[in-house]
């Protein structure tokens, strides 16, 4: 079978996002310690969220995501957060993030994806993720 259902006391479900989003003017700044670091702040808010990474590639100018979210979460929600966070410590740790006006776009696209369609969303974004 697929993943794993999440079981509330009532209710149970399989929440799944892919995301897209870029950093401001699509620069290819997602690179080298930049990207360990985005990864690993990606990683940690989203268990903090209660959510678990089951995907994720960092190219240089944009960032794919395949999360597993609360049914409590829309993705406005989960995507703000997760933009909010990184993009304020991510400006913090690395003085050259602040000569942009804000690390990302304010835009970026989400898809919903069920157990039938996650294989194929994840092989795709592992075909991304060539360093």
């Amino acid at each position: 079978m697929g993943q794993p259902l999440r079981n509330k006391r009532t209710s149970v479900s399989l929440v799944n996002y892919h995301f897209v989003f870029c950093p401001k003017r699509r620069k290819p700044i997602l690179v080298g310690a930049v990207q360990t670091r985005l990864e690993e702040l990606l990683r940690a808010k989203a268990t903090e969220l209660e959510c678990q990474v089951l995907e994720l590639a960092v190219r240089p100018d944009h960032v794919h995501l395949f999360i597993s979210c609360p049914p409590t979460w829309a993705p406005h929600q989960v995507v703000h957060r997760l933009k909010g966070y990184t993009s304020r410590r991510l400006r913090a740790e690395f003085a050259e993030l602040c000569k942009l006006p804000s690390l990302w776009t304010r835009s970026y696209w989400v898809s919903t994806a069920g157990n039938v369609s996650s294989e194929t969303i994840q092989r795709y974004i592992e075909a991304q993720s060539v360093r």
